[in-house]
């Protein structure tokens, strides 16, 4: 996956709290095994009236947000079904961030091994960061994961704290396989002496 360093973007505001799941990507779209292509169906229900014409009002569908990257939202984002088709349509949509006061566990987890940076901060925080995204286009927020913090466009920061693994396997781009990966040198010689040991097996 893509390796996550710094990042300074267009922040969406999404202050609705309890957005679950089936809200970022709705059970329907959920056949596919691959991860590309579901950005055009991300938030589906939201984005788009039954018979497929936008609903203008929605922070994504307006000009200001369409190429949002960040996204700032209310408590308890992601919630509901576990499904990993949610942090994967973010991603193909071009969101590597979301900042909210907490988390759904199960997607918590799933964005670190896709690629996107999930950011808990105290509700002051977030109340800052919510009514800098509402600046627009030209309120550009920054994430720097390596010091862990995240700033304003007029230059406010706020630290966030980030479990060191998880932070590691962000900035170097390791997803489950990639950290696999980094162990084949051992792997290689494991299987090697098994192969002589046991060369029945």
């Amino acid at each position: 996956m893509d390796k996550f360093t710094t990042l300074t973007g267009i922040a969406a505001p999404m202050p609705l709290v309890n957005i679950d799941t089936d809200m970022i990507i709705p059970k329907q779209f959920l056949k596919t095994i691959h991860r590309s292509g579901l950005g055009k169906n991300l938030f589906d229900e939201m984005r788009f009236t039954p018979d497929g014409q936008e609903v203008p009002d929605f922070v994504l569908n307006q000009p200001a947000y369409r190429d949002s990257q960040i996204i700032v939202a209310g408590d308890n984002f992601g919630c509901g079904s576990s499904r990993e088709h949610a942090p994967w349509a973010l991603l193909d949509f071009g969101i590597r961030a979301v900042i909210s006061t907490s988390f759904a566990d199960i997607f918590y987890n799933n964005c670190f091994k896709n690629g996107i940076l999930p950011i808990i901060l105290p509700k002051e925080a977030v109340d800052v960061l919510m009514e800098d995204a509402r600046k627009g286009a030209n309120a550009r927020m920054t994430v720097d994961l390596e010091n862990q913090q995240v700033t304003t466009s007029d230059g406010q920061s706020f630290a966030f704290e980030m479990d060191p693994f998880r932070k590691h396997c962000l900035i170097n781009g390791l997803d489950d396989i990639g950290l696999t990966l980094e162990k084949s040198s051992k792997i290689d010689s494991f299987e090697g002496q098994m192969a002589q040991s046991r060369p029945w097996v």
